[in-house]
């Protein structure tokens, strides 16, 4: 197992630039949802199961989908498995699953590995 890298300063900046590029798209995704004539969103909450592991990993992947719009971290399971979040278009469960690994998930874990 390899020491976390919490000065890694290529690592967090490369963080930084993906979870902006999340913001930008997000946010456009909500607002053109929001200024439609139909509402074509289909709300829920979403159980998305966890590689990480650590506090701060399971807090800092939490902290970044609350902060994209469209989603909401609501609760960790006390096993720090399963995140349980609240997205402005549920769906398709997986595609939500899916984007937070990829997406937000993955690059945290470079970032703490």
């Amino acid at each position: 197992m390899s020491q976390p890298r919490p000065w890694n300063l290529f690592a967090w900046l490369w963080l930084a630039l993906l979870f902006l590029r999340e913001l930008l798209f997000s946010a456009v995704d909500v607002m053109r949802a929001t200024l439609s004539r139909r509402i074509e969103v289909r709300p829920g909450i979403v159980a998305v199961p966890l590689r990480l592991r650590s506090a701060a990993g399971v807090t800092l992947l939490a902290d970044m989908v609350t902060l994209t719009p469209g989603t909401t971290a609501l609760h960790v399971s006390r096993d720090r498995r399963t995140l349980y979040v609240h997205a402005m278009d549920a769906a398709d469960p997986d595609a939500v699953r899916r984007s937070i690994a990829e997406r937000l998930e993955a690059p945290a874990m470079r970032v703490l590995r």
